[in-house]
């Protein structure tokens, strides 16, 4: 069992949703984001979704993007964010952590190496944006082998034909985007989303967690009420990126993960 399946159990036990936080390692600069981390647990997030800052994030929104290039610009590299993760597990053994991102850095580092440093650093989950299900045996059974979950995207265009190709080597959670299009470009619906929801949850036991377009604590606790929680990302990343101090941003993180537990 990994953490974030032993944290899920656990909310599900304290009849709770989920609050997933995602920041960019390295943005604005290695050191304001290691405090930003550090502080996510204390400031009621359950998991902490952690970007790889690539050149060429072609999911990402402008927000996630800028944030990407910040940490590029300030040197931010795949074995920083490792280091970071590795830094952070020496005061907290229990926060799951999800490393998301794109292929190329890990490929460039080789499967193998990267699948043991990520588990040594205390990494427990993956989402690798641009591998497809056909592509599982370049990352994604490897990354169960190593014990780190591997958990999928799907989409409102994902259809039945699509969704067990989707859900049948997934791990962790399955992770619902809510809109479709990049990060950040448009508010999710909870009257869209809940049968979707319904839909993928009738194909799997996995805990749903839906993310893209919640910006507010009110829409956290919206969305969150028809799924097994939430993520809130370029929301958060606005923040940092507009120079807002660790204190302020973890203070609007607060308010965000008790809108979601509120749920």
């Amino acid at each position: 069992m990994t953490r974030i399946d032993a944290k899920f159990a656990a909310l599900k036990t304290e009849g709770k949703k989920a609050f997933v936080a995602y920041i960019m390692a390295g943005d604005p600069d290695p050191e304001t984001s290691a405090q930003v981390m550090a502080g996510l647990p204390a400031a009621g997030v359950d998991v902490i979704e952690l970007g790889m800052p690539f050149t060429d994030p072609m999911a990402d929104g402008s927000t996630i993007q800028l944030a990407g290039q910040r940490a590029l610009d300030g040197g931010q590299t795949l074995q920083k964010t490792l280091d970071m993760v590795t830094e952070f597990r020496k005061t907290d053994d229990v926060t799951p952590i999800v490393m998301m991102g794109y292929y190329n850095p890990i490929y460039s580092r080789g499967v193998e190496r990267f699948l043991a440093d990520a588990k040594a650093a205390g990494i427990d989950g993956l989402i690798v944006v641009d591998l497809p299900p056909e592509e599982d045996d370049e990352l994604c059974l490897p990354a169960q082998r190593a014990g780190i979950n591997f958990i999928r995207l799907a989409t409102p265009t994902t259809d039945a034909k699509r969704l067990p190709t989707v859900l049948q080597n997934t791990s962790g959670f399955v992770y619902y985007v809510s809109v479709t299009g990049i990060t950040g470009a448009q508010a999710a619906q909870a009257v869209d989303v809940g049968p979707e929801v319904a839909r993928i949850k009738a194909a799997t036991d996995l805990p749903v967690i839906v993310g893209f377009g919640i910006t507010t604590p009110e829409a956290a606790k919206t969305i969150a009420s028809v799924a097994d929680g939430c993520v809130v990302g370029s929301a958060i990343v606005k923040e940092i990126g507009a120079g807002k101090t660790p204190a302020e941003v973890l203070a609007q993180v607060a308010a965000l993960a008790a809108g979601a537990h509120s749920a």
